[in-house]
């Protein structure tokens, strides 16, 4: 694996440091079969500790635990640019902290499997608490309007009628829309295959309209876009070309402008909005997990949580004497 071209904070890791984190996010890739953005998220907090402790003179198998409380305390807190303006960088919030904490925990967990510590120094850290905020969910109002914004027979109208069904009918993630293959999508029997984070397939039920806005994209839509060319993505730019996740995000900016929800969406909503209103019309927790590709059912339970305060808006937006 390659280490790619320094950013400036990174610059002064060290040759040894940088072996080590080699070898880590190898045994994640390989091992583990972690995905290329956790990957590339894992290295940028990686050669940030190790800057820092080129900065301390610090050797990353001899850190202590206070090494690594003092450089969450400096995220904590940033660093101010000096006299010429240079070299600032803003504090980082509690879900960024937690967050590398993380990656630092599971650095260090691996160097001692691998006998090269004799004691954890990350063992008895405490993350901040980071409060979870509810994601943004449409109504299913605002669904359809959505849903409608995309309209007519042109090709590129009917891949985006098609992306924004399957979508919200099976509350994909970006990556997993942008690399669904159109050999995953079953429409006989209604259910598509995406591969999740780690790489873990799963099937998911494909809804009537959305398996109808797939069909006629797929006969009238796709070929006129791909033409001749052998391309196995389901969904393709106006070249014939794999979806990006920038291109994405623009389809689904444009729509949502279309329909008047512009700064309420991002290709994440769809997915919160579908697992919302599958448990808001009394899907079972479980299922509902399984259809998202959840490893941990907890990370499900934050949609019972907003539910459960979208029916009190209900509540107190209808009854008579709520707000007597």
């Amino acid at each position: 694996m390659a280490i790619a071209v320094p950013k400036p904070d990174e610059a002064r890791t060290d040759a040894r440091f940088e072996a080590l984190v080699l070898d880590f996010l190898a045994y994640l890739e390989f091992e583990r079969g972690l995905a290329r953005n956790t990957l590339d998220a894992y290295r940028t907090d990686l050669l940030q500790f190790g800057a820092f402790l080129a900065r301390r003179g610090r050797d990353a198998l001899e850190v202590e635990r206070a090494d690594v409380a003092d450089f969450l305390a400096d995220l904590a807190v940033g660093v101010e640019p000096d006299a010429e303006g240079d070299g600032g960088r803003p504090a980082c919030s509690p879900a960024t902290i937690s967050r590398k904490t993380a990656c630092l925990r599971s650095f260090y967990r691996h160097l001692r499997r691998e006998e090269l510590i004799g004691d954890d120094p990350t063992a008895t850290l405490s993350p901040p608490s980071k409060s979870r905020k509810l994601p943004q969910v449409l109504s299913h109002g605002e669904v359809t309007k959505l849903l409608e914004s995309a309209r007519g027979s042109e090709p590129i109208e009917l891949r985006d009628r098609a992306l924004l069904e399957v979508m919200y009918g099976c509350g994909l993630r970006a990556s997993e829309a942008i690399g669904l293959e159109a050999g995953e999508v079953d429409l006989r029997r209604g259910f598509v295959r995406p591969n999740g984070k780690g790489s873990k397939e799963r099937i998911v039920p494909l809804g009537s309209a959305a398996a109808n806005a797939v069909a006629r994209y797929l006969r009238t839509g796709r070929p006129e876009l791909v033409g001749s060319d052998p391309e196995r993505s389901l969904f393709v730019n106006f070249r014939g070309r794999a979806l990006t996740r920038q291109g994405l995000y623009k389809i689904i900016q444009r729509h949502a402008k279309a329909a008047g929800l512009a700064g309420k969406m991002s290709p994440h909503t769809l997915r919160h909005t579908f697992a919302t209103h599958l448990l808001s019309g009394g899907c079972d927790l479980r299922s509902v997990q399984e259809m998202l590709g959840h490893a941990d059912v907890a990370t499900t339970q934050l949609y019972t949580h907003l539910s459960r305060e979208r029916i009190k808006e209900v509540y107190f937006a209808a009854h008579p004497r709520a707000t007597a």
